[in-house]
């Protein structure tokens, strides 16, 4: 097992982290990984970014449909 994440096991692990919860092991290894890799970086803020969107997205449908009512 190596220490630090590979480009493509951090992406799984960024997607896992909006799925479940990450053990201390996964999160220590994809914050080291994240901590040196621009791309990746990117790619979590990017994630984290649509989450947050489709989230206000569900909140904004459910206030216009209460309100209709």
């Amino acid at each position: 097992m190596h220490l630090i994440y590979k480009c493509k096991q951090a992406q799984q692990m960024v997607s896992e982290g909006l799925d479940r919860e990450l053990s201390f092991a996964e999160r220590a290894r994809l914050k080291l990984h994240l901590s040196i890799c621009d791309s990746c970086t990117n790619f979590n803020t990017q994630m984290q970014t649509l989450r947050l969107a489709m989230r206000k997205l569900r909140s904004d449908s459910i206030d216009s449909k209460e309100q209709t009512k």
